[in-house]
């Protein structure tokens, strides 16, 4: 049994992430503002705290030492930076959610040697100090550099999930249904992504394993926009309204205008079996459908 913290772990694959250690047999800890309830009642320690606010951070967590911490609600450098002035010597290892958007959208197949950040000059400063992708990179680049502990680094493409509170997918689903425009800049780009439930199952296997660096974490395969909008059309027995101009809140939030993927072979080569997308992403559009009905 290992005693674990979880920053983040009340909804969607955080929540998933706590569920599975839980059901391991290990002890919980999850900090959260307490903006969300706590959906694990006494089977897990709920601090609340504020990250964002370093004094306040340490006290609630003073004293303590931790064998794993996942971090999935860090997006910036000074928030990766007080966290290693915070829990240096006292963890085992950091699983820090990351993400493919730390890569540029170039057309070209991601790999973890695409973007260093060992070699990335850090920039300190918030969130509201960079845009999402460029704070996942300065966060990586701070906790490799003034880490004393293991670090790995997941890079996930965009999560799906019956209850993404982003609803990302639902978007689509529901303006197809509506028969509202979606807009679009390149139908034919290609994407990878990952279902909820397997993100969950990496982060538990990441924590667990001998790994540390950059990881990319995907489901086997890619599919195009144009193809994903066939699906969602096929499930929802109605054609898709495609602009290619007009309001930004009617383009889809996938509205890329080259293939953004990555390859998960680094995983897979150190023995995680990821799931193939197309076994699961009809049958997870279909779901989402029904219970729009």
């Amino acid at each position: 049994m290992k005693n674990i913290l979880v920053l983040g772990g009340t909804r969607f694959f955080g929540r998933k992430l706590v569920e599975l250690l839980i059901e391991d047999g290990h002890n919980v800890v999850i900090l959260t503002r307490g903006q969300s309830e706590n959906p694990f009642g006494n089977k897990v320690e709920h601090i609340i705290a504020d990250r964002l606010n370093k004094e306040e951070f340490a006290k609630k967590v003073e004293g303590r030492t931790f064998d794993i911490v996942y971090d999935n609600i860090c997006y910036s450098p000074n928030e990766a930076h007080a966290f290693c002035e915070i829990f240096n010597g006292k963890i085992g290892k950091l699983v820090f959610t990351s993400s493919l958007s730390t890569y540029i959208a170039d057309g070209k197949e991601k790999s973890e040697t695409d973007f260093d950040p060992y070699h990335y000059e850090i920039r300190m400063g918030d969130q509201e100090d960079f845009t999402y992708a460029e704070g996942k990179r300065q966060a990586e680049a701070v906790f490799f550099k003034y880490a004393t502990f293991p670090v790995v680094a997941v890079r996930f493409p965009i999560v799906m999930g019956e209850n993404d509170y982003t609803r990302r997918l639902h978007f689509h689903i529901e303006r197809i249904a509506n028969e509202e425009p979606i807009g679009f800049v390149n139908l034919d780009a290609e994407m990878s992504f990952i279902h909820a439930t397997e993100t969950a199952q990496f982060l538990v296997w990441a924590g667990m394993s001998d790994i540390n660096g950059p990881y990319n974490a995907t489901a086997n395969g890619k599919i195009s926009l144009s193809d994903l909008i066939k699906l969602i059309e096929s499930a929802i027995g109605k054609s898709a309204k495609i602009v290619f101009e007009g309001n930004d809140d009617i383009f889809s939030p996938y509205a890329i205008s080259s293939s953004w993927y990555m390859t998960n072979a680094k995983a897979t080569k150190r023995g995680f079996q990821f799931t193939n997308l197309h076994d699961w992403i009809q049958p997870l559009v279909k779901a989402i459908a029904r219970n729009k009905e």
